[in-house]
């Protein structure tokens, strides 16, 4: 296991109250001289859908021949997963190396209570793809950022492409009051490196901010650029698009990967290698399906035994929920069990309405800043995320959908011993 200490000291330490400080990363990036050598990147923002969308992009630039680093997260069964070269994980002594390397910078700042901030995770792990892709020697950097845009360390990065999700109500109060603000914010990590904005189809009023804070943040050099998933012909084709919801991420990807090579002067995505490439993506957590494996309580695995399947999907909201139950009915005909695990700030209710009468047990994870205090059906079943396990799911059923947070999806990948480490290729 890599030691996590210089990803995670500063964010484990800080005071209540406190803040990261993008003036901290800024003093890092300069002392790892990241503010100057870098691979070109291209960042992804959104309300949901991210992984899928940055993911998608990496595999477009690699079908050009492009050696890419991706930087996703949270991760799922190991930190490694943060960073990726040409969709596989970075190894365990890598990661290691990475953190050492930013730990000794982060030594030469002066302490996180004289900076009055501190240095966030989800930046460092950004911080640690840009040295590995220096490392790498390699062509394109496509960096998923955090919950943010403008208070977020990619704009920092300055990417040279945006990839714009569709935009909603999440985060509301943190990132902003509405979702006009939140449009506002995330659209807020373009810059003056910032060439090319791409985006899915918003709503007018959400359209309209991010052109106004896109004009803003580039000095009018930039107009976004709209691909709609519903137009006849916009690549790739559905066959190869993500399932359920996150199709219209595997479009707004591609796009974005199109338009980057564009920008580097590079010929265009050739449809027969991008499409051979597609076919390998695999995204874990999104609709994935996966066998789970024989467990240890007497009888379980023996011949005879019907084989139990489970779906596992990171809604988080009430449109999420019903478009997983549906991919689970067309794909079973049916659900024997749901396991939802959603905190008290996620759409709780609009998870139960979706789920109607069906057999659910909620499960609750142990992480002390999330609240699990939410009115459940009396009918639910409960469970504690660290009783998973393959005898637990099987005990379920057949036919087990599995729904939540990435925290939650992540234990239940490490249940049925998922393979998580390649996305591609």
């Amino acid at each position: 296991m890599p030691s996590l200490d210089p990803f995670f000291t500063e964010w484990t330490r800080r005071s209540p109250g406190v803040t990261r400080s993008l003036d901290r990363a800024a003093a890092l990036a300069r002392l790892l001289g990241l503010d100057t050598a870098r691979a070109p990147v291209l960042g992804v923002v959104g309300s949901k859908g991210k992984g899928s969308t940055a993911t998608t992009a990496a595999a477009a630039l690699s079908s050009a021949g492009l050696r890419t680093v991706l930087v996703t997260g949270p991760s799922f069964r190991s930190y490694r997963e943060r960073v990726r070269v040409d969709g596989t994980s970075v190894t365990d002594a890598e990661l290691d190396a990475l953190g050492a390397r930013i730990e000794a910078a982060r030594r030469e700042l002066p302490p996180p209570e004289e900076a009055g901030g501190y240095l966030a995770p989800s930046g460092l792990f950004l911080f640690a793809g840009l040295l590995r892709a220096r490392e790498a020697g390699a062509d394109v950097c496509v960096l998923e950022a955090g919950m943010g845009g403008h208070r977020d360390e990619l704009r920092l990065v300055g990417p040279e492409v945006v990839a714009l999700g569709k935009v909603f109500a999440e985060h509301v109060g943190v990132l902003g009051a509405n979702v006009v603000e939140i449009a506002r914010e995330k659209t807020g990590v373009a810059g003056e490196r910032t060439r090319a904005l791409v985006r899915l189809p918003q709503t007018a009023e959400v359209a309209a901010e991010v052109d106004a804070a896109l004009a803003g943040a580039t000095g009018g050099r930039v107009r976004a650029e709209v691909v709609d998933p519903a137009l006849p012909g916009t690549e790739p084709p559905p066959g190869l698009r993500p399932p359920g919801l996150s199709a219209a991420s595997g479009v707004l990807g591609t796009a974005a990967a199109a338009r980057m090579l564009e920008h580097l002067g590079r010929p265009p995505l050739d449809p027969e290698r991008l499409h051979a490439v597609l076919r390998t993506v695999r995204l874990p957590g999104r609709l994935s399906r996966h066998t789970v494996p024989a467990g240890s309580a007497p009888g379980t695995g023996a011949a005879g035994t019907p084989v139990a399947e489970v779906l596992v999907d990171s809604a988080i909201e009430r449109t999420g929920v019903a478009a997983a139950l549906d991919h689970a009915r067309a794909l079973w005909g049916g659900v024997d069990h749901v396991l939802l695990c959603l905190p008290d700030h996620k759409d709780v209710s609009g998870a139960v309405a979706a789920l109607g009468g069906l057999p659910v047990t909620a499960v609750r994870l142990p992480e002390a800043h999330l609240r699990f205090e939410h009115a459940l059906p009396a009918r639910w079943g409960r469970m504690e995320a660290g009783d998973l396990s393959p005898d637990s799911l099987r005990a379920l059923g057949g036919r087990i959908l599995a729904l939540g947070t990435v925290y939650f999806t992540g234990r239940v990948l490490e249940a049925v011993d998922a393979p998580t480490d390649r996305l591609f290729g």
